[in-house]
């Protein structure tokens, strides 16, 4: 799995956890210790996807587009991931093995992969965030009090 997915299900952890209050990427980049630019491509990759939406103004940034139950891990991947090409056998226009169509290298990576997308199916953002207030004090992240909040995406995710 490239960086870029990793980050893009923290990122959606992250607003999973703070629920309909906007997450900045500068304090995500401090709580994940990670690059503030790479988070912001991330951030943006996954506004275009639909699985977050801006929010506008001061207080502004991104929150979650969806329900946390209605975002499947194995999804995310497939997206952010693009085409998985785990050996050059798998790209016929690059592929120069001197064995297709014998080999069964080929046959079983492509049944691990198939396995390993559906575990990750699986999953959805709510099972990832289900100790919302261990990872939210892991994070660093504020437990909001606000009376809406007690009806917002954390409490239904757990």
């Amino acid at each position: 799995m490239t960086q870029f997915s990793n980050f893009a299900i923290r990122v959606l952890m992250y607003a999973g956890l703070n629920g309909r209050r906007p997450s900045a990427v500068p304090e995500m980049a401090r709580a994940y210790g990670a690059s503030y630019d790479h988070l912001k491509k991330v951030a943006a990759e996954l506004c275009r996807l639909g699985y977050l939406e801006t929010v506008r103004g001061r207080a502004g940034g991104f929150r979650l587009a969806k329900q946390p139950e209605d975002i499947c891990i194995g999804e995310v991947i497939r997206q952010t991931e693009g085409e998985v090409i785990l050996v050059e056998c798998f790209d016929m226009a690059t592929n120069r093995c001197p064995l297709p169509g014998v080999c069964q290298l080929q046959i079983a990576l492509q049944e691990a992969l198939a396995a390993f997308f559906a575990a990750l199916d699986r999953y959805t953002l709510a099972d990832l965030i289900r100790r919302p207030e261990q990872l939210s004090s892991l994070l660093r992240i504020e437990a909001d009090k606000s009376p809406d909040m007690a009806n917002g995406a954390i409490r239904n995710a757990v």
